[in-house]
């Protein structure tokens, strides 16, 4: 049964294939996981901004490649060997940009992946040569890699975005809605995402429903008058 409001009931994330929403600013992108017995060298780089689909990606290609996933900043902790007897994608790479532990795991796990003949999938916000890594091997052999972009959002990818952002939460707001979000919101995915948990919490805080009006409302306390 779908929420319609003030039930804190916990949201679901659609990672599947068949929820990525394919739009020009992402198809290049969705190629190359398709591809991905193909990428040179056994490795591709990620980027993108915050919410921009990275993790949907890397659970799509996790889903088809039977990879593990992981985060970058657990190396340190994690059984290095282990991990490259399969495809392993690497999540978050620039959040060890001042951890020599987890780069030189990540150096480690780089070089045995390849060397059993595995594939990996590096992710990271910027493009790779502003992740901020220090350690000289690891900088050149990310740099190296075939590297791919999810580009910023257009309408139609923006409402699709908004429309599965809602579902997960089990929200089923009117049609008139996220086309009043798409004139009043900042345009990003990092914007969606925060704007669609604001309206969420103040949904179940009041215990209204999500309409026009209390987006106004919420929306509003963005942008105060003067």
């Amino acid at each position: 049964m779908h929420r319609q409001l003030g039930l804190d009931l916990p949201g679901r994330t659609a990672l599947e294939r068949d929820a990525f929403f394919v739009a020009p600013s992402n198809a290049m992108a969705l190629a190359m996981i398709d591809g991905w017995q193909h990428w040179a060298g056994g490795k591709l780089v990620l980027t993108g901004p915050a919410g921009s689909g990275k993790t949907h990606l890397a659970h799509v290609w996790a889903e088809m490649s039977g990879a593990a996933i992981v985060q970058a900043s657990s190396l340190p902790e994690a059984d290095i060997p282990a991990l490259a007897q399969a495809n392993i994608a690497v999540e978050d790479i620039p959040a060890i940009a001042e951890n020599p532990e987890a780069q030189t795991a990540l150096f480690h796990l780089h070089n045995l992946v390849l060397a059993e003949g595995h594939a990996l999938l590096l992710t990271g916000t910027p493009p790779v040569q502003h992740w901020g890594l220090t350690l000289p091997d690891l900088v050149s052999r990310l740099r190296g890699a075939t590297a791919v972009a999810l580009e910023a959002p257009d309408d139609a990818l923006l409402s699709a975005l908004l429309v599965k952002l809602l579902a997960d939460r089990q929200l089923t707001p009117k049609p008139d809605l996220v086309p009043y979000l798409l004139t009043r919101m900042d345009r990003s995915f990092a914007a969606a995402i925060d704007l669609i948990a604001r309206l969420d919490a103040a949904s179940i805080a009041l215990k209204r429903p999500i309409t026009r009006h209390l987006a106004m409302q919420v929306l509003d306390k963005d942008h105060p008058a003067a």
